[in-house]
């Protein structure tokens, strides 16, 4: 923001761009929830224990990642502030329930189905125990069903793809700003990539990965 902009003028300009959000066609996060969903059947229990992109999980502490933040964003967009939205991520590595074959599709399908809904973009809300706006809970959210899609279909040998606009919006949540290199510290630091690489290692990178990252690197 604009260090000389009137806190109206900010006011202003936030209810313009949450206008033009609501008015255009909404990010849809049902691509990205269906992926990790079929991801899903060919992952075994014998599966549980490998390791993911994230040091500190393995593949049954990322499966319980998704299902927490499934339920999380669901609530945030739902408004439903509560226990889900409170918690942080990091307070503890994520446990998964015996139940996460029939949990995890379903909170995948409530989370994409709350975001469909147009106010769910608007005002303000809660998600990790942070206030942010609608649209960022939102745009939040799908980054983080495409990318933590992205470390299972990698941590179980799956092939993974996702659609032009859902990676184009990671980008921009993802992208360092020139006010904020570090990006408050909220994400790791970029992977340098190739400039000409595909779109999707380019997005891996900025999230703090490796696009190669195979299970025998860890």
């Amino acid at each position: 923001m604009d260090t000389h902009e009137s806190p109206a003028s900010a006011a202003h300009e936030t209810a313009a761009s949450s206008t033009r959000r609501t008015a255009a066609a909404l990010p849809d996060l049902e691509p990205a929830a269906r992926r990790i969903a079929e991801l899903l059947g060919p992952v075994g229990d014998g599966a549980l224990d490998g390791p993911t992109p994230c040091p500190d999980y393995a593949v049954r502490e990322l499966l319980g990642h998704l299902t927490g933040l499934a339920t999380a964003f669901r609530d945030a967009a739902r408004k439903d502030l509560g226990p889900s939205t409170a918690a942080s991520p990091d307070a503890a590595l994520p446990v998964l329930d015996d139940d996460w074959r029939e949990v995890l599709p379903r909170r995948l399908e409530e989370v994409a189905a709350a975001w469909r809904a147009p106010d769910a973009w608007t005002g303000m809300t809660r998600a990790g125990g942070i206030e942010l706006p609608g649209e960022v809970a939102g745009a939040v959210a799908l980054n983080e069903l495409v990318i933590h899609g992205w470390d299972l279909a990698r941590s179980t040998g799956q092939p993974y793809a996702a659609g032009e606009a859902e990676l184009r919006s990671c980008e921009a949540l993802l992208a360092p700003d020139e006010d904020d290199p570090d990006r408050g510290g909220i994400f790791a630091p970029p992977v340098p990539v190739p400039a000409d690489a595909p779109l999707l290692d380019r997005v891996i990178g900025l999230s703090g990965r490796r696009p190669d990252w195979r299970p025998g690197d860890r």
